[in-house]
Order: structure tokens, then C-alpha cells, then sequence
């Protein structure tokens, strides 16, 4: 047996208590990931994974070289690809995009609105969800025989995720949930089993990256739509509602706020209003 595969064959090493505790209080310092107890093993097989890769057997080694190391900020955000969720799929939770067409219906026949749509993605992940928000505005311009202008932004803390997203590639397995006229209009079968996003709806979409602790410091506003969902469960309750605010203030008047359902309770920001819908967990802006 070679020694390399030796070393990948070592058990994953148990992490001390405090070592534990070190870990998370970086992580949630930078990023706002929260890990319990419960999620130890997960941070435990994915530390291992990346210090295998480096040669390092040790978590405190580890932890210094992210810290303190040379290349320590390069090295903090391999870590975080590893770490970061990234499973998605297309048009998760319909009801949310259905209730943005719905919107969308109304606000294009707004006779003030006359600038193009804005739509912004929240933690896009690898992609399919500022896709979904593209498809779902160019379906609703397609019913009405509109040609006004949208764009989608879209913004993660994920590097590797992001450039998946970019390429707006995906298998024929990504888009079994999708209708085979939708896959049929809005990507183009490269090869067999691999699909790319059109060019039409690739222009609409940028993506860039930000770490959701940073929004005051972010340049965007005046969305019509922010679609944030399954972002806001990793994080404390009170990081939830500081990331609320800070979305509330870049919506357009008029414009909606979605978030996933059961992510936050008890929020209430004077300058939105709770949308009346069962299915969703959505505010407008009032004006």
C-alpha cells in the first residue's frame, strides 16, 4: 500500500472541547455560521479533508495556518468553500416563485415603475436560484408580450460556488424537477446530459461575492425583489433580524422581500409590511 493511501485511510481525529470551541468562535465570527454540538462531526470530516490535503494532522497546526499563516486569507476562504452548504435545485419552494410572478404581473403594469426589473439573489449558492428568478421574470414578460428590461444580481460568500454559477452549466439530473419546456426555452443541450443557460438569460444575471456580515457596506439598492431563503437558518436570531434590516433598507418602495418559511419569527421592520399569504413569508415595502 502506498503511504498516500495510507494517510487517506486514517480515521478522522477526534477534536478536543476547546478546540471545538475555537473553530466555531472563528467561524461564526467571520462568517456568522453557527455549528452546535451536533455538527461537530461534520466540522471534523471537512477540517480533515482540507489539512489531508496540506500534509497536517493537527487541528490547532490548522487553525494557526488560517489564522496566522502566510497565506492565511487564501487558505480562510479554501476552508470556507469546504464548510459552505451549497445543495440547491431549481425553483425550490414553488410557491415563493410563484408568488414573485405574481408580483412581477403587478408591478409591470404600474404606470410609475418605468425603469427594468432588479431582482437580487441572497446566498445563490451554485446557481439555481438566481436562474430560477431569471426564468421566472422572462416567463411573466413572455405572457404578457413585454420587452422591459430586468437583471438579477445575484451575491454568495462561496468562491467554487460562484464559479459554478457562472458557467450556468448543469446535468440533465439537476432539471428532472424543471418542465421540459422551460428546459426546452431557456438552455441549450451542449452535449448529452449537460445543459447551459442560454445566452439571452446568461446576460441578465450577475453574480458576485459577499459575505452577508458585510451589507452595510454593500452597493445595491432599490430592488424591486430580494429573494433570501435558506441562508438566514445559519445564523443566531439576532444576526437574522441585523441581516433583515439591512435588506429592508435596499427594496424600492413597493418592492417585496421573500425569505423561506420558518426562518425568522417575530421580525418587524416600520417600513414593510407582512404579505398575507400562507404559502410564503414575504414583505413589501411601503410607498
Amino acid at each position: 500500500m502506498q503511504a498516500g493511501s495510507a494517510w487517506i485511510l486514517k480515521p478522522v481525529a477526534e477534536m478536543s472541547t476547546s478546540e471545538f470551541g475555537d473553530w466555531c468562535q472563528l467561524l461564526e465570527s467571520r462568517s456568522g455560521m453557527v455549528l452546535t454540538e451536533q455538527r461537530r462531526s461534520f466540522l471534523q470530516v471537512n477540517l480533515t479533508a482540507r489539512m489531508r490535503e496540506l500534509g497536517l494532522s493537527d487541528y490547532a497546526d490548522y487553525y494557526q495556518q488560517v489564522l496566522n499563516g502566510p497565506s492565511a486569507a487564501v487558505e480562510w476562504t479554501n476552508l470556507l468553500d469546504k464548510l459552505t452548504v451549497q445543495e440547491t435545485h431549481f425553483f425550490r419552494h414553488q410557491a415563493s416563485y410563484d408568488f414573485v410572478a405574481e408580483f412581477l404581473r403587478k408591478r409591470m403594469v404600474d404606470k410609475h415603475h418605468k425603469r427594468p426589473l432588479s431582482l437580487w439573489s441572497v446566498g445563490c449558492a451554485t446557481g439555481e436560484e438566481p436562474w430560477s428568478l431569471a426564468i421566472t421574470v422572462a416567463q411573466v414578460l413572455r405572457e404578457q408580450d413585454k420587452t422591459k428590461g430586468f437583471a438579477v444580481t445575484a451575491t454568495d460568500i462561496s468562491h467554487s460556488a460562484l464559479k459554478k454559477a457562472r458557467t450556468a452549466r448543469y446535468s440533465a439530473r439537476r432539471l428532472e424537477t424543471v418542465s421540459k419546456e422551460i428546459v426546452a426555452r431557456y438552455f441549450v443541450e451542449e452535449q448529452p446530459g449537460c445543459f447551459q443557460v442560454n445566452k439571452d438569460l446568461m446576460q441578465r444575471v450577475c453574480f458576485a461575492r459577499l459575505n452577508v456580515l458585510e451589507l452595510a457596506n454593500a452597493p445595491i439598492s432599490s430592488m424591486d425583489v430580494i429573494f433570501c431563503q435558506n441562508l438566514l437558518i445559519y445564523f443566531r436570531r439576532w444576526q437574522r433580524r441585523e441581516i433583515l434590516n439591512h435588506l429592508a433598507a435596499r427594496l424600492a418602495p413597493g418592492g417585496v422581500l421573500v425569505v423561506g418559511l420558518g426562518e425568522v419569527t417575530g421580525w418587524e421592520h416600520a417600513d414593510l409590511q407582512r404579505v398575507e399569504n400562507e404559502k410564503v413569508l414575504a414583505f413589501t415595502r411601503r410607498g
